[in-house]
């Protein structure tokens, strides 16, 4: 009997679990298939190679970006036309490139693409160092908080308690991210701006924070990546609120590498024309301070000769 009951529970489980080979769809994924027997659902890299993925998750970012370079490739479509939270907090600068990845999805700390030009990449696949060529040491780095600033759509001021609520809903119902992970929501009414501090403790592996990013910057920016392609919505006071723009900071365990080559030629002419000003203003000091002296020197003996 208990043989037989254990038999039925597995048989229940595979029904929950299993992808959805009738339709073909990954609900998680719009560009996944899901086919074969057994059934598997898989996302296409390349033309020869598919990259089996679990379509009842969210699918690691590594992966997602290796298939959009890929669609983009074959002219497929891929998309429509608070400030730091640290001093270390950087944004995503470089964009999409075709990244190495673990067999997990994890980014390899060491990212080249495919060039002698290599560089350093944080969990998020984001770059955190200069970039050098392939001789270039990296270790991994996790990142453990990420700061989210959104402005959202014209609509009659929010409620801030109210609004941390529907932030918290709409983070565990469309990327399954836990409410304990959202440490902080601040909300500016009249710039309609709110910050999101999604923080994990420093060494905890799970959740992976670049898998709501990375989804939650494509549902804003540009199209969902869920195969329903419904749009990324608060519910607050039972209004639905909508975002126009986003963008996302990130703090990884230990601070990036970057040095002066990370700076643009107009930050490096505005440090070039500050010290010229400062060069010039001790010249300025030299100068007088030499005249003074000069002065004294001449004074003195004038002085001495009335004396006597």
């Amino acid at each position: 009997m208990m043989k037989v009951l254990i038999a039925l529970f597995v048989v229940v489980l595979v029904d929950v679990v299993a992808p959805d080979c009738a339709s073909g769809i990954c609900d998680t994924m719009k560009w996944g298939r899901c086919d074969g027997t057994p059934c598997q659902c898989t996302l296409q890299f390349t033309d020869a190679f598919k990259q089996p993925i679990d379509c009842t998750k969210l699918v690691p970012k590594c992966f997602l970006m290796k298939a959009e370079l890929y669609r983009a490739s074959k002219n497929l479509s891929t998309r429509s036309i608070g400030g730091k939270p640290v001093e270390s907090a950087f944004v995503d600068n470089d964009g999409i490139y075709n990244p190495e990845c673990e067999s997990d999805g994890k980014f390899k700390a060491v990212q080249c693409n495919n060039t002698d030009v290599c560089w350093c990449v944080n969990s998020a696949g984001v770059r955190r160092s200069d970039k050098g060529d392939k001789n270039i040491k990296c270790e991994p780095v996790e990142t453990y908080w990420v700061r989210l600033e959104m402005k959202h759509k014209e609509a009659s001021p929010l409620d801030a308690a109210k609004l941390r609520t529907g932030i918290e809903n709409a983070l565990l119902t469309r990327y399954k991210l836990e409410k304990q992970f959202v440490s902080e929501v601040q909300y500016d009414k009249d710039g309609r701006l709110i910050v999101v501090d999604v923080k994990k403790t420093i060494g905890q592996a799970l959740p992976d924070l670049s898998l709501m990013t990375y989804y939650m910057e494509k549902d804003i920016k540009v199209k969902p990546l869920f195969h329903n392609e419904l749009p990324f919505e608060l519910s607050v006071e039972g209004s639905k609120v909508t975002m126009e723009s986003i963008l996302v900071y990130y703090v990884d365990e230990k601070a990036p590498t970057f040095t002066m080559q990370k700076l643009t030629g107009g930050i490096i002419a505005v440090i070039v024309v500050v010290s010229l000003i400062v060069l010039a203003g001790l010249l300025v000091l030299f100068y007088l301070a030499r005249r003074q002296k000069a002065h004294y020197a001449k004074a003195q003996p004038r002085e001495l000769e009335t004396m006597s």
